[in-house]
Formats: structure tokens, sequence, C-alpha cells
């Protein structure tokens, strides 16, 4: 069986502010599916939904109180950015899956006859980060890597801690301990890990690679199995 990869690509590497630079990453990560591609192995990308989805929760949110309804908002955009993802890899004629599953079964099945399948969110309740982890653990991938806007774990939410640590390399349950286990993000809220991913990977055993992924030169050593800067989750 071909080598098979599957990445949680965050929303926020789609970065709309960020014109040029987007356009830099874009073409950059279409090379390195083509690469793939080329070398026989498969790549499964799962897109977050990023600003779209920040913004059409938002402009809901006065009108709905339930949060499965919001969050139906939220796959909405994860959907839309994967369709813009796979349509500049169709142009190029990457073998890439037509369709945008909204099941892991049926993103497993596309694996088996396309070398890169993108998707987004499948249910409420299910970040596209549990879904890249659930996925991993369906195609027996050898890990999952979670591509975001940042660079590390860190012991503390850096944001708030000027004593948080970045963490090089983890265990799921000390991950556990920093992000939390299974419960659901407010719909629109983000992690570094999503707790419900941690548990996912907890239930399946995965392997986890945390990395800033508006470098695509580390996602690309962490998919060579070369060391990489960012941070390793071991089961």
């Amino acid at each position: 069986m071909s080598i098979r990869h599957v990445v949680a690509l965050g929303g926020s590497l789609l970065r709309p502010e960020e014109a040029a630079q987007r356009e830099t990453w874009m073409a950059r990560l279409r090379q390195l599916a083509v690469h793939l591609e080329g070398n026989g192995r498969k790549l499964a990308l799962v897109v977050g939904g990023g600003l779209p989805a920040r913004e059409g929760i938002e402009l809901a949110a006065p009108m709905i109180s339930s949060p499965r309804r919001l969050d139906e908002i939220g796959i909405a955009a994860t959907r839309l950015n994967a369709t813009v993802l796979q349509q500049i890899l169709a142009e190029i004629g990457c073998d890439v899956a037509a369709t945008i599953p909204h099941t892991i079964e049926e993103a497993r099945l596309l694996m088996d006859s396309h070398h890169v399948v993108v998707m987004g969110g499948t249910v409420p309740g299910h970040t596209t980060d549990t879904v890249a982890v659930r996925l991993a653990g369906a195609v027996q991938a050898r890990h999952c890597i979670i591509a975001t806007n940042v660079s590390h774990v860190y012991s503390k939410d850096p944001r708030h801690h000027d004593d948080a640590e970045a963490l090089t390399e983890v265990t799921l349950e000390e991950l556990g301990a920093i992000t939390g286990v299974g419960v659901p993000l407010e719909p629109g809220a983000s992690a570094v890990v999503d707790p419900m991913a941690v548990q996912a990977a907890m239930d399946s055993g995965m392997n986890l690679a945390v990395l800033d992924g508006r470098d695509i030169g580390l996602l690309d050593d962490a998919l060579e199995g070369k060391p990489f800067v960012g941070t390793t989750i071991k089961a």
C-alpha cells in the first residue's frame, strides 16, 4: 500500500490579510503535493475554517443559540477553504479527488483512487483537527501532522504567560494535561490541538506532530520523517 499522510491545515494559514504571502504559501503547498504524488505517496489535507468560519459564526450568533447550528456554519466555511485548495491543485492536473468528502469513510475511499484528497469538517462538535486524527487512523498513516500558526505546543498559553516554554517532545498524556481531553471547543474557538483531537489520538494510539504551517519547509521535513522545528507528540 502507498504511504499515506494526513495533515490538518489550520484555517488561519490561508491568511486573507496577507495576500502576497498567501499566494506564495499556496504555490509551495501545491509544489509539495505534486512532489508527493510523483513519489507515489498519498496526501489528505483537512482544512480548518479560519476567518470565514469566525465571521459567519459572529454574523449568526445574535440570532442562533444552538452551538450545533453555529458549528454547521463553521463546517461550511471549512469546506469552502478546502474547495479553494482542491481547485488550485486540480488546475495544474494534480490527481486530486473531485469532491470534498463529508465523512471520514468517504475520504478513506477516495484515497484509494486518488493521490490527494482535500476535505473540511464533518459533523458538529468535531474540529478539523479531530477529523484529521481520525482519518489518519482510518488510513493507517504513520502520524497526523497538525500545521497551525504557532511553532510548538507550549507548557502554558504564551499569549497570557511570559514564562511559557516551547516543548519539542511530549506524550499524549502530557498534551492532554495542557490542553484538556475530550471537551468540545466553543464554535469558532481554537487551540493548538483541540481536546477532542487529543482524545481521538489517545483512542487510536496515533502519534502527532505540531508545527508552524506557514513554513512549508517544516511541513516537508515532517512528512519526510526528518527532524523538524516543532513538537512531536508520542502515543
